[in-house]
């Protein structure tokens, strides 16, 4: 195999990650390999992460610093697995693309090589598909059946809250027809970037994001929590019921649904692709009492760290494009 694809030994190497694009056409069969590798290097690093998410905090040695340490840690040590034995997944793609490819000539004749060049180019768009949105995995063999994974409840940070929403915020925006950022705008307000999520007596957490009230429509589970409401022309403290959960996928489809099944909210969905619009309409609708509602939400649409943690979202995607 080429220098540069044998030398991708650290996870920061990203310039030996997009040598492969490059080297299909001359070393298939190891740049397929090699590509493999890379898709179970990182499948090892979501299970890493999976694992370290569902520890319990608050131990001795627990800050941002650790887990910003301990992240590095774990994407190296997913990268030297997968170059070693492995969990066989690597294996398993390399059969299976052989399997569905051909070994030999296709039907029109094309030779071996470029076969298995269109296996390495199979291989990577799945990736380009697949990986952007690939939620987390719980620790399993490859020849068993993914077991579900209790999903991370408190959110850190805006790139944080952002990274780990934006499938499902992308999936929500597409059914409105809305800027996924509006969204995640929404749900920073009104959960202060996913560090105040409403939760159960025990402590669990409620996943709802856009703090959705249960009223007579609602005959799902709720929570009990203190809300800070505008009427007569003053805030005070209010206790209401709240709809919950049991994932954010879960809140993000029962906002759209929320929207949709609201004659009041219509003049917002006919303005969804006017972001700033949208929110005013929403707000003119009702949706909060708080007079300043929109303009919040715009300056969180609008500000430095939206942008910031879009760009960072923007920024891994595209390491797995160029892969």
């Amino acid at each position: 195999m080429t220098s540069s694809l044998s030398s991708a030994s650290l996870y920061t190497d990203l310039q030996s990650l997009k040598s492969v694009r490059h080297q299909a056409d001359k070393h298939p069969e190891e740049t397929l390999r090699f590509a493999a590798q890379q898709f179970e290097a990182l499948f090892l690093q979501m299970m890493l992460k999976s694992a370290r998410d569902a520890k319990l905090d608050d131990g001795l040695f627990d800050s941002e610093q650790t887990d910003f340490y301990q992240d590095l840690h774990d994407k190296q040590m997913a990268i030297n697995l997968a170059q070693g034995q492995g969990l066989g997944i690597a294996e398993l793609l390399v059969q299976q693309l052989r399997r569905d490819q051909g070994a030999g000539k296709d039907e029109e004749g094309t030779s071996a090589q470029a076969a298995a060049v269109d296996r390495v180019r199979t291989l990577r768009d799945y990736l380009d598909a697949r990986l952007p949105s690939m939620p987390q995995m719980a620790a399993v063999s490859p020849m068993a059946a993914p077991e579900p994974v209790v999903q991370k409840a408190v959110l850190d940070t805006p790139e944080d809250f952002v990274k780990t929403l934006w499938p499902q915020a992308r999936q929500a925006a597409d059914k409105l027809g809305v800027d996924p950022a509006v969204l995640l705008a929404q749900a920073a307000l009104e959960t202060g970037w996913g560090r105040f999520v409403s939760r159960h007596p025990d402590g669990r957490s409620s996943y709802n994001l856009f703090n959705i009230k249960a009223d007579a429509r609602w005959d799902g589970e709720q929570v009990s929590v203190d809300t800070e409401e505008f009427r007569h022309g003053a805030f005070g403290r209010e206790r209401a019921q709240f709809r919950a959960y049991d994932s954010f996928a879960e809140s993000f489809a029962d906002y759209v649904s929320f929207l949709q099944n609201s004659t009041r909210y219509r003049p917002a969905l006919d303005s969804a692709t006017d972001s700033h619009r949208f929110v005013s309409e929403l707000a003119r609708a009702g949706y909060a009492t708080d007079p300043d509602y929109a303009e919040k939400i715009i300056g969180i649409i609008d500000g430095e760290p939206m942008a910031r943690s879009l760009s960072a979202v923007a920024a891994e995607r595209d390491s797995f494009n160029d892969f």
